[in-house]
């Protein structure tokens, strides 16, 4: 299996992908923002059908998208506004969007696949170092403004006290949250992101308490449910994205049905 390059590719990328998930998607449970990277991976389909409609990679279209949407629900949460119904709004739109620049730009059948359901065994090594360099940017800014963020996502109460530091800190975390958005669809596609980014962390937390801990677990069950998927893909030859998605869930409910019976 790895004498193929398309699978060395595939396992780094989905390595990379899994570990960056893992980091964010703790801070996302934690501050329950699942239903809007939910909304940001529809988000994200659109502005990567608007890239290839303009003629740029499709990844570019989905950071500029998922970063633009996030800071504008951003700014409307600040302003009271009820979140989830702005992120519907904004998300409702976007698919609408995503429809519409894919029939304008006559995009083939295989092009809006891939982005709905993601491409990983056909990711380059150019591919590769892409994604490598916007996961160590990613890592790297959550690590520098780790405290605070950890404070919004744990302990907002306190962090309320300084309103400029947490209005920054939280369209950080926005941005960041797009990003690992735009990463994760590289593997899983716009349409299951939310699988990677939210259900290992979901999972993480019936078994630990401290933040460290819960990220470490949450990427290692990232991580399983990736080299696993991977792995069946191969051998099976059916869609990767199925197989990880199927794994989470399965973690997911084994960890609810263990919390249960330990109650």
């Amino acid at each position: 299996m790895f004498s193929y390059d398309f699978m060395q590719n595939a396992f780094m990328a989905g390595t990379v992908v899994s570990i960056v998930a893992g980091i964010v998607g703790t801070f996302v449970v934690a501050r329950n923002y699942a239903f809007l990277t939910h909304s940001l991976s529809e988000i994200g389909f659109a502005g990567a059908a608007f890239g290839l409609f303009a003629g740029w990679p499709a990844l570019l279209g989905m950071m500029l998208a998922t970063s633009g949407a996030s800071l504008a629900i951003g700014a409307l949460e600040s302003s009271y506004t009820k979140r989830d119904n702005v992120t519907s709004a904004i998300s409702a739109l976007a698919i609408g969007l995503g429809i519409l620049f894919l029939a304008l730009g006559h995009t083939s059948t295989t092009a809006a696949t891939g982005i709905l359901f993601g491409s990983v065994l056909g990711i380059s090594r150019h591919d590769l170092w892409l994604l490598l360099g916007l996961a160590v940017f990613v890592i790297v800014v959550l690590l520098i403004n780790y405290r605070a963020l950890k404070q919004l996502a744990f302990d907002e109460a306190g962090i309320f006290l300084q309103s400029r530091a947490q209005k920054s800190v939280r369209y950080i975390f926005l941005v960041m949250i797009a990003l690992s958005v735009s990463i994760s669809a590289q593997l899983v596609g716009s349409l299951l992101i939310f699988v990677l980014v939210t259900l290992p962390a979901a999972s993480a937390k019936y078994y630990v308490t401290s933040t460290l801990k819960l990220m470490a677990l949450a990427i290692i069950f990232a991580l399983f449910g990736t080299w696993i998927g991977l792995t069946l893909a191969y051998l099976t030859n059916l869609p990767t994205s199925f197989f990880i998605a199927m794994l989470e869930v399965l973690i997911y409910l084994i960890s609810v049905w263990q919390f249960q019976k330990n109650a």
